[in-house]
């Protein structure tokens, strides 16, 4: 979610920089990825090149017929002329101007006096896109007509601005709205809240509304009203520019109010043409057996008895909660409207959206829990805007519900709170917070929670973590000197800290993924019957989904040589309801199959473990490009994954942790000298260096204490589909020294095993 400070600020009052409402929102209430700054440079008096204009005349170039050749009111004694290329205004228009000096988002230079088609152009009338305010090119902006000419245009627009991306947690739908951030801003930084407050436009006319909700569960309330006489057509500039800035697109005055409210007050809502309506009515229903709707994407959709719909007594016009109709929906030539401003409840939206593949800025708040009193304060806002913006008239209102949720009433024990928390709050600072968090507080510590926080806010618990999160900060960064130490780790723990200091000191970065997932490669993966959303559905059965996007991550950020690791559970299918929970050690890093053979080798090293790899094929891993080993797999990610050359590995850590014995046994180190030996074998191109190594080991005995493969060669010599391996081997003895006849015959054995087993032939 973006909020953009211009459009905060109405709703809260502080004198908190970006920076620091980014700060404190990220130690207590969500997620702020990054504060984006937009708009025009702010340096210098560029802001003051900025004005508005009035239109004294508009005519064609007399060189170009594209262009207008316009006479600008500015402020000065004598008109501006400026060359313009666009025709969606005429004399007495109020415009933006940019006068020469101004420097321009993404433009090279600075504005300057310049002849186009022989005619001098003395500055620019700008377009939303041209100083960060929208997308649209088409045409310049109309500004109210009430602007004084030569006003700083600043005045009228956010020409500078910022915005802080958002991510709240799942378990807080408040804050997916511009009032529910202005809430916590206020707590948190001793704010004062300013909420839109509008005048409710009164019902004139005689219209009646007929709405009849035949399942309260799935929709608990539905506020419904009619508006005549309503002028469909372009949002005014400054509706746009904060749709533009919070991440939406301006489509026409009406759609963009619901959309603009649904940003304020995060309650989504829904506007009909009231005229393809049968009968102008509205029934809430679930779909019927083999009903059909074809949504706004213009996709006909199948229909199952458990979707919720919302239909005009003969059939569907919308998908509740997700998106409208395609044959209700409103256009340049509605003339009445019929705005929905229900509420819905989430889990089946979420079934209902997950099974269609349908996700939507409305469905991704209602599945995460909606506040029902919501609808109203967006019923008025919603109306008072359609009101202002479109002429319009509201002709009848109707809000039909069976009884809305009261608010929660939990005890807390102040006491109870400062032992949890580990800072000494006193019983004031805690009343304070509680109250500034708009939870009330009688003499008895009886809180009774808004209803804006029912669904997270039940117990003492909640109350006491709504406490601390406020007072994080003070958190010291180091832990409490320990005197003592009651409790020690279990081998498995100490093996799974060991695995972790091994990647380190590789380089790797350790990473926390989600252990839920949108999808498994595994089709008997468990998926949650109930999932707070469709990216977090399945439990996983690998690390490796969570590796790739944490790469992901990396790369759009810049970074470079990317190592990343995680050692955390899977969770395998198994027999009963419960799934089987394996520990994992997973990394991906850049540099290709290269880069992940070096940290596993080092694994292995590390902690004296054999190490035998044989080839795979595998979907993620790059053809030719895959290993296997007793543990898990190693290979080159697959290009289609992720760009670029990357390897992953992935160990099941008790798989892994096999062969090491339950006690290390001591052994004496050999002081005879050791007798190396190098052979060159001819084997088939198939046959794996793992098995000649394999086949070495066993034939040397015990006194051969190392093999391993030094050099590999394919070329004439050898022949086609064969190629010459090289083995350096090392032969030593406890007791003596070895001399060079036993040393040959061992030698003589390992070459007659491999000739038996391989069908190898010795070069050298």
């Amino acid at each position: 979610m973006r909020v953009p400070l211009s459009w905060l600020r109405e709703y809260v009052e502080t004198d908190a920089t970006a920076h620091e409402m980014a700060r404190r929102l990220s130690i207590s209430a969500l997620e702020v990825d990054r504060v984006i700054d937009v708009g025009v440079p702010d340096e210098g008096d560029n802001l003051g090149r900025f004005v508005v204009g009035r239109v004294l005349s508009a005519d064609p170039h007399p060189n170009a017929d594209r262009l207008q050749l316009c006479q600008v009111d500015v402020g000065n004694p004598e008109p501006q002329q400026i060359v313009c290329g666009a025709w969606n205004f005429g004399v007495g228009a109020t415009v933006a101007v940019g006068l020469p000096g101004a420097l321009l988002p993404g433009f090279p230079g600075p504005l300057e006096e310049r002849p186009l088609r022989g005619q001098m152009s003395r500055g620019m009338i700008l377009a939303e896109d041209e100083i960060g305010l929208g997308a649209d090119h088409a045409g310049i902006m109309l500004l109210p007509g009430g602007l004084e000419p030569g006003s700083p245009l600043a005045e009228a627009l956010p020409l500078v601005d910022q915005v802080l991306d958002v991510t709240p947690t799942m378990n807080r739908p408040d804050l997916l709205s511009m009032v529910g951030i202005a809430r916590e801003v206020a707590a948190l930084l001793d704010g004062a809240l300013r909420p839109p407050d509008p005048d409710d436009p009164p019902v004139r006319g005689g219209d009646s509304l007929d709405v009849r909700v035949e399942d309260l569960g799935g929709c608990p309330r539905y506020i419904g009203r009619v508006f005549r006489d309503v002028a469909v057509g372009p949002s005014p500039q400054w509706l746009r520019s904060r749709l533009h800035l919070a991440g939406m697109r301006s489509i026409s005055n009406v759609v963009d109010v619901t959309n603009y409210v649904m940003h304020v007050w995060g309650s989504p809502l829904h506007a009909f043409d009231r005229a393809l309506l049968a009968g102008g009515r509205i029934v809430v229903r679930r779909a019927r057996e083999g009903e059909t709707l074809r949504t706004l994407d213009g996709t006909l959709r199948e229909l199952l008895p458990s979707d919720l719909l919302i239909t005009d007594g003969e059939r569907p016009v919308a998908l509740a909660a997700i998106m409208g109709g395609l044959e209700s929906e409103v256009s340049d030539e509605t003339t009445e409207v019929l705005l929905e401003a229900a509420n819905f409840e989430p889990i089946g939206v979420l079934r209902t959206s997950e099974r269609l593949a349908v996700r939507t800025e409305g469905s991704n708040k209602w599945e995460k829990g909606v506040d029902p009193h919501a609808a109203e304060p967006a019923a008025a806002l919603a109306s008072r805007l359609l009101v202002d913006l479109t002429g319009a008239e509201v002709t009848a209102s109707v809000d039909v519900h069976d009884g809305l949720p009261g608010r929660p009433v939990v005890e807390l024990r102040p006491e109870h709170a400062s032992r949890l928390i580990g800072l000494d709050v006193p019983e004031d600072e805690q009343r304070s917070i509680l109250e500034r968090l708009e939870l009330e507080v009688d003499d008895a510590w009886q809180v009774t929670v808004p209803t804006f926080r029912a669904r997270d806010v039940t117990r003492e618990i909640d109350l006491v973590e709504e406490i601390a999160r406020v007072v994080l900060d003070r958190v010291p960064h180091t832990m409490p000197l320990r005197r003592a130490v009651a409790g020690h780790l279990t081998p498995e723990q100490r093996l799974r800290r060991a695995l972790e200091d091994v990647l380190v000191g590789m380089g790797f970065a350790e990473a926390y993924t989600w252990s839920l997932t949108p999808s498994d490669p595994n089709p008997d993966a468990l998926r949650l019957p109930d999932p707070m959303s469709g990216d977090h559905a399945v439990l996983r059965t690998t690390l490796l989904h969570g590796l790739v996007e944490a790469a992901r991550v990396n790369v759009d950020a810049g970074n470079e040589r990317i190592r990343v690791f995680e050692l955390a559970r899977v969770y395998l299918p198994a027999d009963g309801q419960l799934p089987e929970e394996r520990w994992h050690l997973g990394g991906i890093a850049e540099g290709g199959f290269e880069a992940v053979r070096r940290a596993v080798e080092t694994v292995y090293e590390a902690f004296h473990l054999p190490l035998v790899v044989t080839r795979t094929a595998l979907d993620h891993l790059h053809p030719g490009k895959a290993a296997v080993t007793e543990a898990g797999w190693l290979g080159e990610l697959h290009p289609s994954l992720l760009e670029g050359e990357w390897g992953a590995f992935e160990l099941d850590v008790a798989e892994l942790m096999a062969p090491l014995p339950e006690r290390i046994l001591y052994e004496d180190v050999i002081t005879y000298p050791a007798n190396r030996q190098d052979i060159a074998i001819a084997v088939s191109e198939d046959v794996e260096a793992a098995a000649i190594v394999g086949v070495a080991r066993e034939a040397g005995g015990a006194e051969l204490r190392e093999a391993r493969v030094f050099d590999v060669y394919r070329g004439d010599q050898v022949g086609e589909g064969r190629k010459s391996v090289a083995l350096h081997l090392v032969f030593q003895a406890p007791d003596r020294t070895l001399t060079d006849e036993e040393v040959a015959a061992s030698r003589s054995t390992i070459v007659a095993a491999l000739a038996e087993r391989l069908g190898a032939e010795l070069r050298a």
